[in-house]
């Protein structure tokens, strides 16, 4: 990008970047220069905005945490219509995979983010935190209008939900067949425990 040239939203661009440095060569090569130059952005510029590279990293998780907390949130209102493996997939993927791919290994490298992501948002709000918790809530909503059986553990399948989220955007964030396995694996495991509690 070109010197001088005004840029909209430079902390999101700098995310964004960020997410694709984290994409393509992983957490830990993850810098001030790597963030700007894929960026295409002087060094300055993040420095313009966050005090220093970790308070840049504070940011991006939390701002990354509360989107994926933001795109669940209307997911328990959902029940009653359409599908439980629809509702699921669509609020899954309300948050494109590779954001969901990065702020993981991020946090996984970085273990401490997670309390400053808490401190900022509050208990369980840090990556995928908030969306486990929001799918229990809605299939106990499901559970509660007879969709789903009475005798289905609904903390064990948000806990599948959120494992086949996590394995899909760690292992195939970037794939165009990202979509379809997890959609294929929300439909196994919403028909698959209505078959066992059956």
């Amino acid at each position: 990008m070109p010197r001088g040239v005004a840029i909209a939203e430079p902390r999101q661009h700098l995310f964004a970047a960020a997410e694709r440095v984290i994409a393509a060569e992983g957490p830990s090569q993850l810098t001030s220069r790597a963030v700007t130059r894929e960026a295409g952005v002087a060094t300055g510029l993040l420095f313009a905005h966050f005090a220093g590279f970790d308070d840049f990293l504070i940011g991006y998780a939390v701002d990354r945490s509360f989107q994926i907390a933001a795109a669940t949130a209307g997911l328990a209102g959902r029940a009653g219509t359409g599908t439980i493996a629809a509702n699921l997939s669509e609020t899954v993927l309300a948050t494109p995979l590779i954001t969901l791919q990065a702020v993981t290994r991020l946090v996984a490298y970085r273990p401490t983010l997670a309390a400053d992501v808490e401190a900022v948002l509050g208990n369980g709000s840090a990556a995928l935190r908030p969306l486990e918790r929001t799918v229990v809530e809605y299939l106990v909503a499901e559970q509660q209008i007879g969709r789903l059986p009475a005798g289905a553990d609904t903390e064990a399948l948000a806990l599948a939900v959120i494992g086949v989220l996590h394995h899909v955007a760690l292992t195939d964030g970037t794939s165009p067949a990202a979509d379809s396995r997890i959609r294929r694996a929300m439909t196994a495991l919403t028909h698959g425990s209505q078959a066992i509690t059956s």
